[in-house]
């Protein structure tokens, strides 16, 4: 790097290891407050309603949506718009989180009156322990810095990110008080990967009735390929009169025994097929599925239910255009 350029690199550590000070001091300075805050959102029979002005109510964003994707109801309420008519979607029932670095946001200082009025509970997130919002508070959560990564010491850079780490905090710490599982996150998350993962089971995607490849153990092998490429899953399960599984022959299975030269004529479904292949039940879940076919090195299952009649059959692509893997 040319010298008469700035060290782009050496400014952006200075900022990190600012903010990372930031986080690391908040640490130490946890106390009975916090341990106040956090009873206070369990015993909330509403909603936690955040709020913050600027980049504090960015931040406040984000800490709702972290609580109400983590077992906790909640979301954002602008203080501007508060006063202009957004204060009607808060009840009696709810508890606010107030975030201000100084404490004295006019707009939050403006909503006091109103919240006292209503009985709400309020935690601030703020670096001024003497300021108006944490003398009105019912708890107040120490989040100073002792300086901004901003050289200025004037945009909001390292306060913000202590902000951001207390929100986490709480919302990690009621997260596990609630006993929040990995499904109720995927309930909360049903677009998204893990709750695809979670979620989807075997009988939501495999394919049943007619979908099903299956030929009888006397079927020809000329005829277990037709049924195979009619259901284009690359294999056909082999069943009894029962519909309980025989066996089952993949395209691999065919690649092996065209080898050998075997005639399709001649030969039938139970001379080639393979009896001890892997299956799945209906009520499973998909990941389990995608566990299978990977530990065996294999591209599709069939599903049975308990008598071992199939129900179903599934392969590699049905999991992908599921976004299970």
């Amino acid at each position: 790097m040319s010298s008469d350029l700035p060290d782009f690199r050496a400014r952006g550590r200075r900022v990190l290891e600012i903010e990372a000070a930031a986080v690391a001091g908040l640490a130490p300075r946890l106390d009975a407050s916090f341990d106040k805050a956090c009873q206070l959102c369990l015993d909330c029979r509403g909603r936690v309603v955040v709020t913050g002005m600027g980049k504090s109510g960015h931040i406040a964003g984000k800490v709702a949506a972290t609580l109400a994707s983590t077992g906790t109801p909640a979301f954002f309420v602008h203080p501007g718009e508060a006063s202009h008519g957004d204060l009607g979607m808060i009840t009696r029932t709810d508890l606010l989180i107030a975030i201000s670095s100084s404490g004295e946001t006019h707009e939050l200082v403006t909503i006091l009156p109103l919240l006292k009025r209503l009985g709400i509970p309020l935690i601030t997130l703020t670096g001024n322990l003497r300021s108006t919002l944490a003398e009105a508070a019912t708890v107040t959560i120490d989040v100073g810095v002792s300086e901004e990564a901003c050289p200025l010491n004037l945009a909001p850079t390292a306060s913000t990110t202590a902000a951001l780490a207390m929100g986490d905090a709480l919302a990690v710490a009621l997260l596990e008080s609630r006993g929040f599982t990995r499904e109720d996150f995927a309930l909360a998350h049903p677009g998204g990967s893990l709750g695809r993962r979670l979620l989807l089971r075997v009988d939501d995607l495999m394919h049943g009735g007619d979908g099903i490849p299956r030929v009888a153990p006397e079927t020809p092998l000329a005829g277990g390929l037709v049924e195979m490429t009619r259901k284009g899953l690359g294999m056909t399960a082999i069943v009894g009169a029962d519909d309980r599984l025989a066996g089952i022959f993949t395209d691999g299975d065919l690649r092996r025994i065209l080898d050998r030269g075997v005639d399709v004529h001649r030969t039938t479904m139970r001379d080639v097929m393979t009896t001890s292949c892997k299956t799945i039940a209906p009520g499973v879940l998909a990941a389990e599925a995608v566990h299978l076919l990977e530990l065996y090195k294999i591209n599709g299952l069939l599903v049975v239910d308990e008598d071992r009649k199939v129900v179903g059959a599934l392969n590699v692509h049905d999991l992908l255009r599921a976004g299970v893997m």
